[in-house]
C-alpha cells in the first residue's frame, strides 16, 4: 500500500517472485471510467473506488489458500477494511516515503495514467496503518532491491 510513485508495483512484483506466489497490479482492476477520471487530474471518490476494491477483494479471496501479492494504494482504513472483507489473511506493507522523494520519482515516470498533480490529494487521503492492523511501514529510500529486502524482513515475524 502507499501513494502513487512509492514503488508498490516494483516491490510487489519482486515480493511475489521471492515468495513464489501470484502477483496482481491493482491498477488493472480499475474500470475505464476511473482511469479517465484520474487521467484528467480528478481524484477518485469512495463511490468510484467501491467496484475497484470489490474486484481486488475477489482476487484476494480466489488466492487465499496459497497467497498472493497485490500492489494497491489502500490509502484509507475503510479501503483496507473492504479488502479484509475478502476473508483472505492479509499483511499490509505500507511503502512509506516523503512527498518530496515521491514527487521526484513521479517526475521521471512516463506512460502512467496517474498525474503528479494528484500526489498532494493522495497524501491528504493517506491514513497510516493503525496499531490493530496487521502490517508494517517500510521506508522506501534506497534501491528497489533494498526496499524489497526490508519488506521481506517485515513479513518474517
Amino acid at each position: 500500500m502507499g501513494v502513487s510513485g512509492s514503488g508498490k508495483s516494483t516491490v510487489g512484483e519482486a515480493l511475489a517472485e521471492r515468495l513464489g506466489v501470484p502477483y496482481a497490479e491493482a491498477d488493472s482492476f480499475h474500470p475505464p471510467a476511473n482511469i479517465r477520471k484520474m487521467s484528467a487530474g480528478t481524484p477518485l471518490d469512495d463511490e468510484d473506488r467501491r467496484p475497484w476494491l470489490d474486484a481486488i477483494a475477489v482476487w484476494l479471496s480466489e488466492h487465499a489458500e496459497h497467497g498472493g501479492v497485490v500492489s494497491c494504494s489502500a490509502l484509507r482504513r475503510r479501503y483496507r477494511d473492504r479488502l479484509r472483507a475478502s476473508g483472505a489473511r492479509m499483511f499490509f506493507l505500507h511503502l512509506d516515503g516523503s512527498e518530496e522523494l515521491i514527487a521526484r520519482r513521479l517526475e521521471g515516470r512516463h506512460g502512467h495514467f496517474m498525474p503528479r498533480t494528484l500526489l498532494r490529494s493522495q497524501f491528504a487521503t493517506l491514513e497510516p496503518l493503525d496499531r490493530d492492523e496487521h502490517g508494517a511501514a517500510v521506508a522506501i529510500g534506497g534501491t528497489s532491491q533494498e526496499v524489497t529486502e526490508r519488506a521481506l524482513a517485515a513479513l518474517a515475524p
